[in-house]
């Protein structure tokens, strides 16, 4: 199945380079490539790509506005949205997560982690990079530290291993190879974590692994 996805940023260089490592995969094919936000929205509401990779710093309606526009709780048919960006971390990175994108990278990714985040993504999984995920993980644990009461249903064993594996930033894919599970039986485990810590997403349960000191 060909990935089809929509490029926004306002940078034409970048968007280029997006577009030429992108459409030289066979299994991924660019449907657009746009300079800001209103237009990635209107483009994408049109088209109904597999991913959105959205820069989030954009002219007219920024990278943030536009997932949560996409891919938000109040959208009936949400899209897979991807956020890529070159400042190290601000505020709206933790927005975005929480606006619903599939993942976070910045644009000194590799290749092949920008590779994966779009399959993933495709796929319905998150994928944050993983110096991101440190980062974001430093923010909100720094300070003093808040002690993460344990969930109502205990996590059992491979439950814990499946949430090291997230906090080392592995995939589902990714995990199912390391645990020698299936990957159905990898988003079973990921999607029983979320429900037991109440979790809405990958960084959430990295920062519950911090502060229940399993990190």
């Amino acid at each position: 199945m060909t990935i089809r996805v929509l490029i926004a940023d306002d940078q034409e260089l970048v968007r280029t380079g997006f577009q030429m490592i992108l459409d030289a995969q066979p299994d991924i094919e660019v449907v657009a490539a746009v300079e800001n936000g209103r237009l990635a929205v209107e483009r994408a509401q049109h088209l109904r790509p597999d991913v959105c990779l959205l820069d989030i710093r954009m002219p007219e309606l920024d990278g943030l506005e536009a997932t949560l526009l996409l891919s938000g709780p109040d959208v009936a048919d949400p899209l897979n949205v991807v956020v890529i960006t070159t400042f190290d971390l601000d505020e709206n990175v933790y927005g975005a997560l929480k606006a619903g994108a599939k993942g976070f990278l910045l644009k000194d990714t590799s290749t092949e982690l920008l590779l994966q985040a779009i399959r993933a993504a495709a796929e319905g999984d998150v994928l944050i990079s993983p110096s991101v995920t440190a980062r974001l993980v430093d923010t909100f644990t720094s300070g003093e530290r808040t002690i993460a009461a344990e969930p109502v249903d205990a996590i059992t064993e491979r439950e814990e291993e499946v949430l090291a594996a997230v906090t080392r930033g592995l995939t589902n894919q990714e995990l199912a190879e390391e645990l020698f599970i299936s990957l159905s039986t990898a988003k079973t485990h990921v999607a029983s974590l979320m429900t037991k810590l109440g979790s809405r997403n990958r960084v959430e349960l990295v920062i519950w692994a911090y502060e229940s000191g399993r990190a």
